[in-house]
């Protein structure tokens, strides 16, 4: 957290210094009008702002491009909230070492612990669940019944259900990688990881290998999915390890 302020102390800083030597820069031709100079050396002093002020912008993105960064890898102050929750839940379904690191990991990347988050294609709540599989999953299990996508319980009950059920039905090499599995068909769907095991030499292996083939859908929806298991496993389950187990090393 401390990184975080002075990253962001920086970047005011910078961004103050862009937004001073911007303004020098824009009084130049004023005063040089006043002084009656030639329209030649007005032109270079504009160019002279517009290059100023393109570097500026630039230098204010790099500052600003780790500090976003830094500010995603922070738990957020509602994730605590609903800590209590997502432990109990998880036990419940999951018995008494449950994944609860990499099952916050996954609340992290889905809604950033958000219970009003929607998505442009219409996913709801904490788990970011669509209306066709909130429907599904409460036609197979009595307790998410109401299908309540937007109320923090259900959407932490059915994210560790739906997470099981994945992780019941596919095969690999070791937790780790048959977790990944587990995430990329919540993400993407079950029958694109079948499509992808039979396609690879190594059906047991998911980062590197099986994860990066795609079965036949869009590139951009092969790239979501492929990085979905490595950013909620590699980058925000240890943001969780002190609530308990994680599923990688």
């Amino acid at each position: 957290m401390r990184g975080l302020v002075r990253d962001l102390a920086v970047m005011t800083v910078s961004i103050f210094g862009c937004v001073l030597l911007t303004a020098v820069l824009l009084a130049l031709p004023v005063l040089r009008r006043a002084r009656s100079l030639i329209t030649r050396r007005l032109v270079s002093d504009s160019a002279v702002i517009a290059v100023s002020i393109f570097v500026c912008i630039l230098q204010t993105a790099a500052l600003l491009a780790p500090v976003v960064a830094l500010a995603a890898d922070v738990v957020p102050r509602d994730a605590l909230r609903y800590r209590g929750t997502l432990e109990r839940e998880a036990q419940r379904v999951w018995g008494l070492q449950p994944p609860v690191a990499t099952l916050a990991g996954q609340v992290h990347q889905e809604s950033h612990w958000n219970p009003a988050a929607r998505s442009a294609v219409g996913a709801a709540g904490l788990a970011q669940f669509m209306p066709a599989t909130s429907q599904w999953l409460g036609g197979l299990y009595g307790d998410l019944a109401d299908q309540a996508p937007a109320n923090p319980t259900w959407a932490l009950r059915a994210l560790v259900t739906y997470d099981r059920w994945l992780y019941e039905r596919i095969r690999a090499d070791n937790e780790c990688e048959r977790m990944a599995f587990a995430l990329s068909a919540y993400n993407g769907g079950l029958g694109w990881v079948y499509k992808r095991q039979k396609r690879s030499a190594q059906p047991g292996i998911c980062f590197g290998a099986t994860c990066g083939i795609n079965p036949g859908i869009a590139l951009a929806s092969q790239r979501e999915n492929e990085g979905y298991p490595d950013l909620v496993l590699h980058r925000y389950e240890p943001l969780y390890r002190d609530w308990g187990n994680g599923s990688c090393p």
